[in-house]
């Protein structure tokens, strides 16, 4: 898809990938929603690319919350007309091996890596088919393409969100709705700091920082991968 003057949702755009996500397609032309919890960072954000010529749009919400989800959903079709890109982000890790798991841990970031994209997909389908088709790009992980003691869950929630995008881009295929699904590697952000649970002094499945991709270098291959439209997109290609 040619990404100028399209419309694009960014969930999670306040820090990290998201950020540097929502900085990337500004560059490239895009008009930008901007989703996250942040209100004060989302303005900030917002007056930042509107200074650089970009139409961006700070919409505040707890995307753990479908009503919020679709709300953002709504407002941004209302606000521009049109909504042809949607980038489900916004994500948390939970630590413990599967002995020790915190149950209401995995139960919040399911609610929001996994019921919030759901809710997202279900929101801008019925808005993509009307306009004639759009492009859904969620972010999983590579986790899921292994076995990392201490962060089943999170591994388990992108996993599921792998099943969803899969099977929807079977069943929207021929309504010139496509869903990619793009696999970061360890990155270079908050992340890790955010993750619910007890922290250990060098958590199991933990990087090097100085091995890890930078937030940019993903919203470069999340860029590639709208311009693209393959199935999935690695770093690594």
């Amino acid at each position: 898809m040619e990404i100028r003057d399209k419309v694009v949702l960014i969930t999670g755009a306040s820090a990290g990938i998201g950020l540097a996500t929502a900085r990337r397609f500004a560059a490239a032309g895009a008009k930008l929603a901007l989703v996250a919890r942040s209100a004060d960072v989302l303005n900030h954000l917002a007056e930042e690319l509107k200074s650089r010529g970009s139409d961006a749009v700070a919409l505040p919400a707890d995307l753990s919350d479908p009503k919020q989800v679709q709300r953002v959903i709504e407002e941004t079709a209302r606000h521009f007309g049109r909504l042809d890109v949607v980038i489900n982000n916004a994500g948390q890790a939970a630590r413990g091996t599967i002995a020790d798991l915190n149950p209401d841990d995995f139960r919040k970031i399911f609610d929001l890596n996994v019921i919030g994209p759901l809710t997202a997909m279900q929101a801008v389908i019925p808005i993509m088919r009307e306009q004639g088709g759009g492009l859904i790009i969620n972010i999983s992980s590579v986790v899921t393409k292994m076995n990392i003691p201490g962060i089943g869950a999170y591994a388990a929630t992108k996993s599921a969100l792998n099943m969803l995008s899969d099977t929807a881009r079977g069943e929207l295929a021929s309504e010139q709705i496509r869903v990619i699904s793009v696999y970061p590697r360890a990155t270079a952000t908050d992340f890790g700091k955010n993750a619910l649970g007890v922290r250990r002094q060098r958590p199991q499945g933990s990087s090097n920082p100085s091995e890890s991709d930078t937030p940019e270098y993903v919203a470069e291959k999340i860029l590639a991968a709208a311009l693209n439209e393959p199935d999935e997109q690695y770093m690594d290609k």
